[in-house]
């Protein structure tokens, strides 16, 4: 069906669902197509290696709308189905069933997905990926019927995963390159809190190594050989080493690519009528003033919200300090701020970090670039109004609990 004033979303997650919301809510009557590849409408990916995962939420309670939802609202939500070419000229879309799509804006939400490991074994069964529902409904069921899991890659995924496998009473090994879990996003300092947190509850945490081959019988994975010839048995293995944007459709089409699809402020592409939000947007950010890339639930909650604007014509731009959150076992945090690694000069710890109640504050030249709250809440406002100050604050007062932050916010 042709028509030339569609609003297209491809990318049938977070970031469209909110998308749509956002167009129908500013008054946009226009029609509305949402398409993505999964045959799920669009869910929320936290609960997938949280709340889900660990049987504690139920499957509905992960879709971000019910289904009567689209209807209701006239969003023409298409699933199971493949965008594969974008013609700029023409401002047509092409998908995989041979139908084409007319637009005149069209929003790029197509996410990200695992990177594999190009290794021996790689595709065995019992090698599991978190990153779709499907995924962690087969998580759930490994993790109830293994002995011993070992999971590679100490990120956010792998320590998730480790902790709800650990929780249903499953041996977990955890296998990561780096020194530390976690030591890109937050140094030596505060990684050290989540080390000591997993080897707490019984894992096997085992860091400077590399996988060699993942062991199979049958063709299912049995273990995992390390490059120093040493073996780890398991009944299921669980890969989360990163994630890659998906790009192809965007690159296929000359729109500019680097580490995402690259959009200004607006949220808009080298093309004016073609957008992009969520995972895939690589984003001019005001308040740093570069280019960011960030893979997390907050962003692909409220970053469509202004792509959609943009789309409408409103001038707007995404401004909003990045934020994420993690559940692992008893410990709760939450992450306000963007540190590129590298560019900080000191950590200021205030609480108490033995008990895991504190706040971690990343510095450079006085200035707070983060702050991460673990078990303390409803401290996220100031920690931001922190960031976001400019002004450069005493280390001293800030590792002080007896000092208010707002105090240190208002520069007194």
């Amino acid at each position: 069906m042709a028509d030339d004033n569609a609003f297209v979303i491809v990318g049938a997650g977070l970031a469209g669902a909110k998308a749509a919301e956002t167009l129908r809510g500013e008054g946009f009557t226009g029609r509305i197509v949402l398409l993505g590849d999964e045959r799920e409408r669009p869910y929320e990916r936290p609960p997938l290696s949280k709340g889900y995962l660990l049987g504690k939420s139920d499957r509905d309670d992960v879709f971000v709308h019910t289904a009567e939802w689209y209807r209701e609202n006239d969003v023409d939500l298409r699933l199971g189905l493949t965008a594969t070419a974008l013609d700029t000229a023409s401002r047509e879309l092409a998908c995989d069933d041979g139908s084409r799509l007319r637009y005149a804006k069209l929003l790029l939400a197509t996410g990200s997905s695992p990177c594999r490991l190009p290794l021996p074994g790689g595709d065995l069964d019992g090698v599991l990926y978190l990153r779709r529902l499907a995924d962690s409904d087969r998580l759930k069921e490994a993790f109830a019927a293994a002995d011993r899991v070992v999971v590679i890659g100490a990120g956010w995924i792998g320590l998730e995963s480790a902790a709800v496998a650990r929780t249903a009473g499953v041996a977990v090994t955890v296998l990561e390159a780096a020194e530390l879990p976690l030591l890109g996003p937050l140094g030596p300092e505060a990684a050290q809190v989540f080390a000591d947190l997993h080897t707490s509850h019984g894992v096997d945490l085992r860091c400077g190594v590399q996988v060699a081959e993942i062991l199979g019988d049958g063709g299912r994975a049995t273990g995992v050989r390390l490059a120093d010839g040493s073996t780890v048995d398991a009944d299921a293995v669980v890969v989360g080493v990163g994630i890659r944007p998906n790009t192809q459709l965007a690159e296929d089409a000359g729109l500019t690519v680097g580490n995402g699809v690259l959009v200004d402020a607006r949220l808009r592409t080298s093309d004016p009528d073609v957008f992009a939000a969520g995972d895939v947007a690589n984003a001019f950010h005001p308040l740093l003033g570069r280019h960011i890339r960030v893979e997390h639930w907050a962003n692909a909650l409220n970053q469509p919200q202004t792509a959609a604007k943009a789309m409408l014509g409103q001038d707007v731009q995404y401004d909003r300090v990045p934020y994420f959150f993690t559940d692992q076992y008893d410990l709760g945090m939450e992450y306000t701020g963007y540190v590129a690694p590298g560019s900080y000069d000191q950590v200021v710890f205030r609480g108490d970090r033995e008990a895991r109640e504190f706040i971690a504050f990343w510095l450079s030249g006085g200035h707070v670039l983060a702050g991460m709250n673990v078990n303390v809440w409803d401290v996220t406002d100031p920690i931001r109004d922190l960031v976001t100050s400019g002004r450069p604050v005493d280390p001293e007062r800030l590792a002080d609990s007896a000092v208010p932050l707002s105090e240190l916010i208002a520069g007194a």
